[in-house]
């Protein structure tokens, strides 16, 4: 005899999505499962998870009858999008011209030693940080310029970045 067989579990559908993809759900409708609102749909994503990982776009795909490499073109084309995780705090360092001229590349090797990045692999294994560069934040005046998140850090030298480093890191460990 042989024995009976496993329920198979149920696949989700449009009325019964996975809860893996519930919160993309809940986008999804606050922008009525419109293609036209893409570019909104992938930044509530993007905010959501750090990044737009690739089964959540083809799932935005299927749920908004648009091609998948639709959905790719758009993520790729603008560079606010991101395929790859990034950390809680994403320190982008200005390489403009008056940052360049006022040695931003020191602050630069600074950050990627301390955090133990590199440019091919910009995101700690903590998912903690990113380090990035920009062609201009439009600081100039302050330049050299870092970004954390929202906040903007002016006149920064190598020593002064690794110090604001190092009190996130301090208010994270509090927490």
């Amino acid at each position: 005899m042989l024995p009976e067989p496993l329920p198979e579990e149920p696949k989700p559908t449009s009325a019964s999505p996975s809860r893996k993809f519930q919160r993309v759900c809940d986008i999804l409708a606050k922008h009525e499962h419109r293609a036209s609102r893409l570019i909104p749909i992938l930044q509530a994503v993007q905010e959501e998870y750090r990044y737009l990982p690739e089964e959540v776009m083809t799932y935005l795909a299927t749920s908004l009858h648009i091609p998948p490499a639709e959905v790719y073109g758009v993520a790729t084309f603008y560079a606010h999008f991101a395929l790859a995780p990034k950390g809680k705090y994403v320190l982008r360092l200005c390489d403009g011209t008056a940052c360049h001229v006022k040695q931003s590349i020191p602050i630069l090797e600074a950050l990627r030693t301390k955090l133990r990045v590199t440019e091919r692999k910009p995101t700690t294994e903590d998912l903690l940080f990113t380090v990035e560069t920009v062609s201009c934040l439009g600081a100039c005046g302050l330049a050299p310029v870092l970004l954390v998140n929202e906040q903007v850090h002016g006149q920064v030298t190598p020593e002064a970045a690794c110090s604001i480093v190092d009190g996130i890191l301090a208010k994270e460990t509090a927490q």
